[in-house]
């Protein structure tokens, strides 16, 4: 038994050098498939060229569209806070065709097409969505009659609701702003009967069923109250008719007066009723960047 583990000993000796072999084998194949495995060097694309020789600068562009002087728009651009198509452009030479291209600041879509009109406007109650009446009730477009552009309303306000309106000549906005998809944000503040239910919000935020569909509001808050009667404010993505009116009234609590206070970015602050304002830069650039233009 001894000479036999002493044989199997020299016979496991002998093998050894085949054993290492073999493992000197399975070795250099887990090699060749760590080299196998290893993912080959991407080669990296160079960033597009956005320069157009018989384009304007990108600097004066910035400067034209009050972004900031064109030193300070130079800059913007050096800091690598400008995009033109999506792509940070540091160079100061570049020039690019401001129809062709989109142009942010820190995410911000700039517009440059001057003849491009959008309007804040205060609906007053009793005035109708429509730009013109044959029958010559008050309407959104004797509010913006100083305008010498082609425009129309986004979207509508009931004639017993007032507030914020949005007017342009821009039909891709237009259309966006009005896509359910896209689901830009309005906030109302409604005078309803009081008082309110402690649940009432908890309820319209879980979804109230129409007879064309459930409702959701984003939120909800009890602004004032006094006896009889209360102030609250809701916010949602819905633009069915009439849905605050509706949605309230379902619950209980039938509308008594409606102002539309706010959309997206842009607020009614203090525009007067029957009076109407220029997008800010801020608040245009937001809209967008929230439609994807």
């Amino acid at each position: 038994m001894e000479a036999g583990r002493g044989a199997g000993g020299k016979g496991g000796a002998r093998r050894g050098p085949a054993g290492t072999a073999g493992s000197g084998s399975g070795a250099g194949r887990g090699a060749g498939a760590q080299q196998r495995r290893r993912p080959a060097a991407k080669a990296v694309a160079p960033p597009p060229d956005v320069h157009d020789p018989d384009g304007v600068r990108l600097q004066k562009l910035l400067a034209q569209a009050g972004v900031a002087s064109r030193r300070a728009s130079e800059e913007l651009i050096t800091a690598g806070r400008v995009t033109v198509d999506g792509h940070v452009v540091t160079e100061l030479g570049v020039r690019v065709d401001p129809d062709t291209v989109a142009i942010a600041v820190d995410g911000m879509r700039l517009q440059l097409d001057t003849t491009k009109v959008y309007l804040a406007v205060n609906k007053p109650r009793g005035v109708i969505s429509t730009m013109s009446d044959p029958e010559g009730r008050p309407s959104v477009g004797d509010l913006v009659a100083d305008r010498t552009e082609r425009l129309f309303h986004v979207g509508r306000l009931d004639v017993d609701t007032e507030g914020l309106l949005l007017v342009t000549n821009d039909g891709d906005f237009s259309h966006r702003m009005q896509h359910p998809s896209y689901e830009v944000p309005k906030t109302y503040l409604a005078e309803i009967p009081g008082p309110v239910p402690r649940d009432l919000g908890k309820r319209l935020r879980e979804g109230i069923e129409l007879d064309d569909g459930l409702v959701t509001i984003d939120s909800f808050k009890l602004v004032d109250s006094t006896p009889g009667y209360a102030l609250v404010e809701i916010v949602l993505h819905e633009g069915r008719h009439h849905i605050v009116r509706r949605l309230l009234g379902e619950v209980g609590h039938p509308v008594l007066q409606l102002v539309r206070t706010r959309i997206g970015p842009v607020l009614l602050g203090d525009l007067l009723p029957g009076r109407n304002r220029v997008l800010s830069r801020e608040e245009l650039g937001t809209l967008m960047a929230d439609i994807g233009l």
